[in-house]
C-alpha cells in the first residue's frame, strides 16, 4: 500500500496507451472489441503481479531520472512478456495487431515515466513537510550525537521523522540538538519508550556489545531497530543490511515482512472491513431498538484504545452494558479473574440481557469493522488495551503494540475464556508477531468463525 499511488499511475498510463494505440490502428475508441477488452484486463492483472513480486517501486524516490527511465523500461518489458506468455498459452496471440502492440509498448514507457517523475516531485514535497512518517528515536552519546543528527537531518527524502534524541552519558534533558529535543537519559530511556509513541529506534553506539544488548531488548518491545556501523558476529534474528540516511545500518525487528505481504494484508482488511460494516448496519436495525429498550442511551460504546506503537484511536462496540459501567469498574476489581493488566469477570452485573447474547456470539464486536476499514485496526492482530491498562504495562508488555491491533488473534482462538494470566496473552501475541504470515492470518480467521458460531465468545 506504500506505493499504491505509483501502481495506479502505471495502470492509468497503460490503459491510456492502449486506447491511443487502438484508436491509431482502428480509428475508434467508442467501442472496444471483446478481444481488446480482454487485453486491457490482462495488462492490469499482469502489472499487479509484476509489482507485487518484482518490487518495481523499491527505492523509487531515490532514483535519478536516468535510473527511473531504466526502471520504467524494465517494468514495461516484464509486463509485456507476461502478457505475451499468457496470450501464447491461451493461443490468441496471433489475433492481435503487431503494430498496435509496438506502439502500445512505446506509449506505455512514455506515459509511465512522465507520470512517475511528476508524482515523485509531489511526494518529495510532501515528505519534506513530514506527513505520515514513522516516528524515530535516536540513541547516542554526547561525543557522537552531533554528527549522527547532522547526517540524518541532511537526508531530505526519508520515511521517518526524528522526534527525539537520548543522550546516554549526560543529562541534557530540556536542551535541543540541531532542533531535536533531548527527551531522556540512560536512566529514563525505558520509561520514555514505554509511554511515548515510538515506531523505530536508531542506535549510534560506542561498542558492539552495548548496541546489540539494547537492540535485543527493543526488538522484544515490538520496535524496529537500526544499528549504525556495527559489525556483529552475534546472530540478531531477522536482520538485514540497508541504507538509512547516510549510514549503512543493520536493521532488525521481531518480524521483517515484504511490501507485497503487507499490501495483501491491507487489501484483505479493506475487503473484510467493507463486508463487516454492511453486516453491522443490519445488526443496528435488529439490535439497536432492543438495546435502547433495555437500557436507554446510545447504541454504540466508544472508548480510547492504544494501537500500534502506542497510538491512540477511538474504538467502537455495540453497547452491551448499562450507562456508567466504566465508573463501576474500580468496585469490581476484586472479582477480576485475569491476573495482570486486563479485566474479565464471570456474570458481570453491568451487562444488560441482550448484551449477554451479543457477547456470546461476538455481535458486539462488529462495529470494529469500521476501525479496520479506517486502518486503525486489522482483522487479525492483538487486542488493543485501554488507556488505564496501558498505563500499568511493564516494559516487556509493549511488544503487543508492535503491530496493528486486531478484531481477533491467537489468544481469542486459543481458549480465551480459560486463559487467566495476562502473561499468557502477551506470550501468544508475541508468538503471533514473530511467526506472522498470510497463511497464519487465514487460519486464525477460520478458527474465529468456528468459535463465533459455537457461541464461545466473551461472557
Amino acid at each position: 500500500m506504500k506505493h499504491l499511488d505509483f501502481t495506479l499511475i502505471d495502470l492509468a498510463a497503460q490503459q491510456t496507451a492502449l486506447l491511443i494505440a487502438y484508436y491509431w490502428r482502428f480509428g475508434d475508441i467508442i467501442y472496444l472489441s471483446p478481444l481488446y477488452l480482454r487485453l486491457a484486463t490482462l495488462v492490469a492483472l499482469v502489472d499487479i503481479v509484476v509489482v507485487f513480486f518484482g518490487e518495481s517501486y523499491s527505492g523509487i524516490l531515490r532514483r535519478t531520472k536516468y535510473k527511473e527511465a531504466t526502471a520504467t523500461i524494465v517494468h514495461t518489458v516484464l509486463v509485456f512478456f507476461g502478457v505475451l506468455l499468457v496470450n501464447y498459452a491461451t493461443k490468441v496471440s496471433e489475433r492481435y495487431s503487431r503494430p498496435l502492440f509496438f506502439l502500445f509498448i512505446f506509449l506505455t514507457v512514455f506515459f509511465e515515466y512522465g507520470g512517475r517523475v511528476v508524482w515523485k516531485r509531489r511526494v518529495r514535497k510532501r515528505m519534506l513537510e513530514g506527513t505520515g512518517k514513522a516516528l524515530m528515536l535516536v540513541v547516542a552519546d554526547s561525543t557522537t550525537v552531533e554528527r549522527c543528527l547532522y547526517e540524518i537531518s541532511h537526508s531530505k527524502y526519508t520515511d521517518f521523522v526524528v522526534q527525539g534524541v537520548v543522550v546516554v552519558d549526560r543529562d541534557m534533558r530540556g536542551q535541543t540538538i540541531q532542533g531535536i529535543p533531548v527527551v531522556a537519559t540512560a536512566d529514563t530511556f525505558w520509561e520514555y519508550v514505554r509511554t511515548a509513541v515510538v515506531d523505530e529506534v536508531f542506535i549510534d553506539g560506542n561498542t558492539r556489545a552495548s548496541s546489540e544488548a539494547l537492540a535485543s531488548e527493543l526488538v522484544e518491545l515490538g520496535l524496529v531497530v537500526h544499528i549504525a556501523m556495527v559489525h556483529t558476529d552475534k546472530m540478531i534474528p531477522n536482520r538485514m543490511m540497508e541504507s538509512y540516511a547516510n549510514y549503512m545500518v543493520l536493521t532488525t525487528s521481531m518480524k521483517i515482512t515484504s511490501m507485497w505481504q503487507l499490501a495483501v494484508k491491507r487489501l484483505i482488511d479493506i475487503a473484510g472491513g467493507l463486508v463487516g460494516t454492511l453486516i453491522t448496519i443490519i445488526f443496528i436495525l435488529i439490535f439497536g431498538p432492543i438495546i435502547k429498550l433495555q437500557s436507554p442511551g446510545p447504541i454504540f460504546y466508544s472508548s480510547i484504545r492504544i494501537g500500534k506503537g502506542g497510538r491512540r484511536f477511538t474504538f467502537y462496540k455495540f453497547r452491551t452494558m448499562i450507562i456508567g459501567a466504566d465508573q463501576m469498574l474500580d468496585s469490581l476489581k476484586d472479582k477480576n479473574r485475569i491476573k495482570g493488566q486486563m479485566f474479565k469477570m464471570d456474570n458481570d452485573p453491568r451487562i444488560i440481557p441482550i448484551g449477554r447474547f451479543m457477547r456470546k456470539y461476538s455481535i458486539d464486536e462488529f462495529p470494529q469493522f469500521w476501525n479496520v476499514l479506517m486502518g486503525d485496526m486489522s482483522l487479525v492482530g492483538t487486542r488493543p488495551p485501554t488507556e488505564k491498562e496501558f498505563e500499568q504495562y511493564e516494559r516487556r508488555h509493549k511488544a503487543r503494540l508492535g503491530i496493528k491491533p486486531g478484531l481477533t488473534g491467537m489468544w481469542q482462538t486459543s481458549g480465551r475464556n480459560e486463559i487467566t494470566d495476562f502473561e499468557q496473552v502477551v506470550a501468544l501475541d508475541t508468538e503471533y508477531i514473530m511467526n506472522w504470515s498470510l497463511g497464519l492470518d487465514l487460519l486464525i480467521l477460520l478458527k474465529t468463525i468456528v468459535v463465533v458460531f459455537k457461541g464461545e465468545g466473551a461472557q
